[in-house]
């Protein structure tokens, strides 16, 4: 066997056994493939120890290597074949699996497919070669998830890490260093960005000497070394721990570090506050205090001043008793203006901290910063200080040179200028205390009253002169526990005694009445107090007493005692006497009111009467001559004038807030809509009527018909008031009334609506407007008007939970504004009242029961019953219409008076024919109901009630609509 390949064909000249031979001593794998289908023709011991001595020669690869083929190495032979390119591979993975289903062993190799070729330049086979690298590329795996590892623990470690190289001069002196490598913790605790492969010299230059000297003291002898220093270029404080690492002439070191400022600055805060405090400690006098705390606050913050000064935001000013100043540095005690050195104060007055570290750089001050040199002030801190909202004071510091302020330089300022806040406001009460106690001595020497003083176990141990002066004794004397006995009555020692143990055990107020003996012998009564002092804690230090004189007192005191056992009954007869004029007046006032009251209703009734009677005498009249043609215009009159007398009446009951009323669920905007024509032909041509509908408008629960009247007479009162004409308003709304609002109005917080009637007249003066609700108040001339109107409105409104305000000047109109409560129901949709002829006819056998003490009435009630095809009971006092009621008679419905003859009202009688009846049903008629009969305006299920006067018509469809219902 032989072949030949130039420039990429591999040339054969061995027999087959010398090529056998090769590949059995090769180093690494090696096997011939021969055809397109990959039969293998030679294969060497490492080949079979790495496909798992599996029987393979003179086989196609597709028929022994299935894990290959499913690997896609059957693939990359095809390839090479056809191409006749090579195919080389580094750590490729190959899972060898021996036996179908049996172990899997992960292999790595690298290898060649190398073409063979034969003097044509045909491919005739695929030599492969290559290496096992699998344990070499564990290794490299392991390696490399270990330096991840390191990486990621580098990368997150908190502690600062770098890795330095040192560089010495020629006397071997470390002059430098070099940073090789650092972490994240390195780079953010510095400041340094991209440090690495740089000299220090290069990126911090400045650096103190002694960091220097110490890495290369660790360099040189490797010895490791722990430290705490500043490095002022970096502004921060660390702790620092320094190791050799590699040979000693590489020069390396490896720093961990942590960055300290923080609690360096809080070490310097607390001991500057230790050294305010001592220094501050005895001090009494406010400026000694501020001066002791700016030497401590300059000191330890490294400024050139520091100081303290009240400001006056008016004046923009700051005045300066006294400052600290380091060496060489001149104080700027007095006052000065703060715009002449910059524009900051706007920050001061809304109370904002000033923090400038170049004032050449920045804008508040850059104008004027040759003028803050020029005082020691390159850069400054303005604290500002407040009292009630206010700033009144500041604590500063100036450096001379540019610097930064940091947060523990602010906390600092705030801490030491609270302490001197506190020792201020001490050293101010302990001076008014002194001048307080000056003050009370000097008040207890001068008070003609006897003072005296206790410590807080009862002992006595300061009286004022006027205690010695009256008892006789001599100071001190009295000193102690219970030496002050010897100068009280005897009679009332032990009670003394008992009250002032008892305040002392308790810190109650001591009070006690008792006789002291005067230097004579004689004793007078004095009225003895005393209270407790506290302390800060509420703990009592001592006590302070007095002693007064009330023997002439007591005696006055019985005096007037018996000078007012004869008072009482001097004021008990004038006071009957005036009770009686006053019930006279009160008399004379209701009379008065009587007398309007029938005089206005007699005439009214008087002219209303006229029209009725006379239009029935000449119905009469007409009836009898047999001439009927105007018979229906005289009735009509009749009719009118009755229904003016009926609202006449609905008027005095609404005034009286007795009236029956039919409360119903009621849209205001439809019914004001419904009488918007009647309103435009009540007001007439000169008045313009606007109606301002409010949207969405929620329902009330009222009698329609009075409101209708409610609403029109306010329209036409508003017309009266504008006799040459104008514009008249009735606008409608939604309104939350709160709590507030409702105390004032005269109502419960809640939800209402408002119906307001405004003009353009001359409107009411004050004294008109508070009278206008009054009963017979008008301003109308005599004979226009009954002064009832208002009184209907408002004793309607109130009977129906609202309430009626007006709002008028004079000159500028009025507006009249009924608040009704909101109802939360449904508005019914009203129907028709159908004429007798239309109305319903009864059922078979239907009874309907008429309950009235006026004949005319049941008479006319019954016949309407007739006509419409009831039956009907009749009766005229509630005795004899419950007998009926009780008995087994059909009764569909009571028709009935309230008020009722013999003693047995209308309501009374419906209630107890329920006990045997509860289904029953009752319609009221009534032209006057007492409150308490009908519930206050409602009426309880099942019950009804029409106010007389009514239509025979509207009767009619009542009954049947409350029979069916």
């Amino acid at each position: 066997m032989s072949a030949t390949v130039s420039g990429g064909a591999l040339s054969i000249g061995f027999d087959r056994d010398q090529l056998t031979q090769m590949f059995a001593h090769a180093p690494g794998f090696m096997a011939l493939l021969v055809g397109p289908d990959h039969r293998f023709e030679l294969t060497n011991p490492n080949y079979q120890k790495l496909i798992g001595h599996r029987d393979v020669l003179g086989r196609p690869l597709v028929e022994v290597l299935a894990d290959a083929v499913d690997q896609g190495y059957l693939d990359l032979l095809d390839q090479v074949y056809r191409t006749g390119e090579a195919h080389r591979a580094e750590s490729a993975f190959y899972a060898v699996q021996a036996a179908p289903g049996g172990e899997v062993r992960d292999c790595y190799v690298d290898f060649v497919f190398q073409p063979l070729k034969d003097a044509a330049g045909r491919v005739w086979g695929v030599f492969v070669q290559g290496v096992d690298v699998t344990a070499r590329f564990q290794a490299d795996q392991a390696l490399a998830l270990s330096e991840a590892r390191y990486s990621a623990l580098f990368a997150a470690m908190a502690t600062g890490f770098c890795l330095i190289e040192m560089r010495f001069d020629a006397d071997d002196r470390p002059v430098d260093y070099k940073i090789l490598e650092g972490n994240a913790a390195f780079e953010e605790m510095t400041g340094l960005v991209d440090p690495y492969g740089k000299w220090v010299s290069e990126i911090a230059p400045g650096l103190e000497r002694h960091w220097f000297e110490l890495y290369g003291r660790v360099a040189r002898t490797g010895e490791p070394a722990r430290f705490e220093n500043p490095a002022d270029i970096f502004g921060r404080w660390y702790d620092v721990q320094a190791l050799r690492i590699g040979p000693p002439d590489a020069g390396q070191v490896a720093i961990l570090f942590n960055n300290i400022t923080e609690r360096k600055q809080s070490e310097a805060r607390q001991n500057a506050l230790l050294e305010l405090s001592d220094a501050i400690r005895d001090l009494t006098d406010a400026g000694d205090i501020a001066q002791a705390s700016a030497e401590v606050l300059a000191r330890t913050m490294g400024v050139s001043r520091a100081g303290y000064g009240t400001v006056d935001t008016v004046g923009e000013t700051i005045t300066i008793e006294r400052d600290f100043n380091q060496p060489g540095v001149t104080s700027i005690a007095g006052t000065l203006a703060f715009r002449d050195h910059g524009s900051y104060i706007d920050d001061i007055k809304r109370g904002e901290t000033v923090v400038i570290a170049d004032v050449a750089q920045d804008p508040r001050t850059a104008a004027t910063a040759e003028v803050l040199k020029r005082i020691s002030a390159g850069s400054f801190v303005n604290m500002p200080l407040m009292e009630q909202g206010r700033v009144v004071a500041m604590v500063f510091v100036n450096n001379a040179t540019p610097r930064a302020y940091g947060d523990s330089d602010l906390r600092l300022m705030r801490e030491v200028a609270e302490r001197v806040r506190l020792a201020t406001e001490r050293a101010r009460s302990e001076a008014a205390l002194r001048d307080s106690e000056a003050q009370f001595r000097v008040f207890a020497q001068a008070t003609p009253n006897q003072i005296w003083a206790s410590w807080p176990d009862g002992s006595l141990y300061w009286f004022n002169p006027q205690v010695y002066a009256y008892s006789g004794l001599g100071e001190g004397e009295l000193n102690g526990i219970d030496a002050w006995a010897r100068i009280v009555h005897p009679d009332d020692l032990a009670r003394v005694a008992e009250s002032w143990s008892r305040s002392l055990a308790s810190g109650q107020v001591y009070e006690a009445e008792f006789r002291i003996r005067r230097h004579d012998g004689a004793y007078r009564t004095f009225m003895s107090r005393a209270e407790p002092v506290h302390d800060e804690e509420g703990r009592i230090t001592r006590w302070v007493g007095s002693n007064i004189d009330i023997e002439d007192l007591r005696r006055q005191a019985a005096e007037l005692a018996r000078f007012n056992e004869t008072l009482e009954d001097q004021v008990a007869e004038r006071t009957s006497a005036l009770m009686q004029a006053e019930e006279a007046l009160r008399q004379s006032q209701k009379m008065e009111a009587v007398g309007q009251l029938t005089g206005g209703i007699a005439h009214d009734f008087n002219n209303l009467l006229a029209g009725i009677t006379g239009s029935l005498e000449i119905i009469g009249n007409r009836i009898a001559q047999g001439r009927f043609n105007d018979v229906e215009r005289f009735a009509a009159a009749a009719q009118g004038a009755a229904k003016r007398a009926a609202a006449l009446t609905h008027r005095l009951l609404a005034f009286s807030r007795r009236q029956t009323l039919d409360p119903k669920p009621t849209d205001p905007n439809r019914l004001i809509r419904g009488m918007e024509e009647l309103i435009r032909r009540t007001t007439g041509p000169g008045v313009h009527l606007e109606v301002v509908a409010g949207a969405g408008l929620w329902p009330v629960l009222v009698d329609a018909h009075q409101l209708e009247n409610a609403v029109l007479n306010l329209c036409i009162n508003a017309r009266d008031a504008m006799p040459d004409g104008g514009r008249l308003t009735i606008e409608t709304g939604n309104r939350w009334i709160d709590a507030r609002a409702a105390k004032v109005q005269d109502l419960e917080p809640g939800q209402y609506v408002s119906i307001c009637v405004s003009d353009t007249g001359g409107g009411m003066a004050p004294e008109v407007a508070a009278r206008a609700f009054e009963p017979f108040f008008t301003t109308k001339p005599l004979g226009e008007g009954t002064g009832l109107g208002l009184s209907m409105i408002y004793g309607f409104v109130r009977q129906s939970g609202g309430q009626v305000r007006i709002y008028s000047e004079p000159g500028q109109g009025a507006m009249i504004c009924l608040y009704l409560p909101r109802h939360l129901g449904e508005v019914e949709e009203g129907e028709p009242v159908p004429e007798i002829a239309e109305a319903p006819r009864a059922l078979a056998g239907e009874t309907v029961m008429v309950v009235d003490d006026e004949p005319t009435v049941r008479m006319l009630v019954a016949e309407i019953l007739h006509e419409l095809g009831y039956q009907c009971i009749e009766a005229s006092d509630g005795v004899t219409g419950l007998k009926l009621l009780q008995s087994g008679a059909r009764i569909d419905l009571l028709v009935t008076d309230v008020g009722l003859p013999g003693g047995m009202n209308g309501r009374q009688m419906a209630d107890a024919a329920r006990l045997d009846r509860p289904d029953l049903k009752v319609l009221f008629i009534t032209g006057y109901a007492e409150n308490a009969v009908v519930g206050n305006g409602h009426l309880d299920p099942g019950m009804h009630v029409m106010t007389k006067p009514f239509a025979m018509e509207a009767l009619g469809g009542r009954i049947r609509e409350l029979i069916e219902s």
